[in-house]
């Protein structure tokens, strides 16, 4: 049961702080070294892809945040993609003549709208963004600048939540995740490639775009990851990012992240070839480090770390190594019921919810596995609520 003890805290603790200490380790010549500056002189034609559903009440904002963005409008696409919308968000998008505005009755979700889509690209370029979400200035000649290097296919953008004076569990909790998210692909990025990019930000190769399985939940992290298996590297631009509010509740954010994990689990099977090391051995062993650990193993290690723990304390009398080592995780799980107790409540001691939100996250992963299995999860994604 040792044994046991120490494999499962391994795993933990591999996933979290050792793989990205070791990207850090590794990195430190290129931190020294690498500053890169945007190349305003690589300036090719791109489209700006948007797909938006029911978004009338947001969608004016974008449209300006979108056509304020830095770039030479001459050298710029846009196509909207609203297929299935009710509201007046296809009426809004035709008053401007500029825009291509596909609009269908029926929806067939995301996934769909970007294989539709994407047949009326006439760019070398795609650049996707989240209709509910908020561009700096400069993101297209950030993400573009990437580009210029050839074996590079996909550019992932950040995704930073937008902070309140007070934040609750959800807001604190994923902002500071998203910290560490942008850490972690930073390093990623300067030591191979990022594992996937996020559906507010990226940027594709156009002619590296293969139409996806019509029931695809994370389109974005399929995309980006199966131009990675091409042999194209994914770079990550920190200083072009998507700004949206963390979800309402904890309520919106469960229902958002089960519907992550399912498609993390369907991911796994849709991308195997990344699970033989042989045939991309860096690309596989950043992968295995960043998403099948952090999908499958750490949840179950963190859900039987505490039972070993119980039965090692109990055998040794509840003293010694095991019983502080228990108490090290009821410390840890007392945290994740404060969180529980306080989550509406608006604090300035943000890294009080880390622990709530990264038990929220794991718990997560456990539904969305048993979702997966029993493949209860529409493709049409429900907008999960906004604070």
């Amino acid at each position: 049961m040792e044994y046991i003890f120490w494999i499962l805290l391994f795993i933990i603790i591999y996933s979290y702080l050792v793989y990205p200490i070791f990207l850090f380790i590794c990195n430190i010549p290129k931190w020294i070294i690498n500053k890169k500056q945007v190349n305003k002189d690589y300036e090719p034609l791109i489209t700006m892809f948007v797909a938006a559903y029911n978004e009338q009440d947001f969608i004016k904002q974008k449209i300006e945040n979108t056509l304020s963005l830095e770039y030479p409008k001459e050298k710029i696409q846009y196509i909207w993609v609203t297929d299935g919308s009710t509201d007046k968000t296809p009426d809004i998008l035709k008053e401007y003549t500029d825009f291509v505005v596909l609009h269908s009755n029926e929806r067939n979700g995301k996934t769909g709208a970007i294989n539709r889509g994407m047949k009326y690209v006439k760019t070398p370029i795609v650049i996707f963004s989240d209709a509910n979400t908020i561009l700096n200035k400069d993101a297209i000649l950030q993400l573009v600048s990437y580009f210029k290097n050839p074996k590079v296919g996909c550019v992932a953008g950040e995704k930073r939540i937008t902070p309140m004076n007070k934040d609750n569990a959800v807001n604190s909790g994923e902002g500071i995740y998203w910290l560490y998210e942008s850490f972690l692909k930073k390093n990623e990025s300067m030591f191979n490639s990022v594992l996937g990019a996020v559906g507010e930000l990226f940027a594709i190769r156009a002619d590296l775009f293969e139409p996806i399985e019509a029931d695809t939940i994370l389109d974005d992290f399929i995309i980006s990851l199966r131009i990675a298996q091409k042999g194209y590297k994914i770079k990550y631009a920190p200083k072009a990012y998507a700004s949206e509010r963390a979800s309402a509740n904890i309520s919106e954010e469960l229902k958002r992240k089960n519907r992550i994990a399912f498609g993390g689990f369907q991911s796994i099977a849709r991308l195997k070839p990344l699970l033989n090391p042989f045939k991309n051995p860096i690309l596989s062993f950043q992968y295995i480090s960043h998403k099948l650990l952090r999908w499958i193993l750490v949840p179950l290690s963190m859900f039987l770390i505490f039972f070993v723990n119980i039965y090692l304390a109990f055998k040794q009398q509840w003293q010694g190594d095991w019983f502080y080592f228990m108490c090290i995780q009821l410390l840890f799980y007392f945290f994740v019921f404060l969180g529980y107790l306080f989550q509406s409540r608006k604090t300035k001691f943000k890294i009080l919810f880390v622990p709530y939100y990264v038990f929220i996250m794991n718990f997560s992963e456990v539904l969305g596995f048993f979702r997966y299995l029993k493949k209860q999860q529409s493709v049409n994604w429900e907008k999960a609520q906004r604070g």
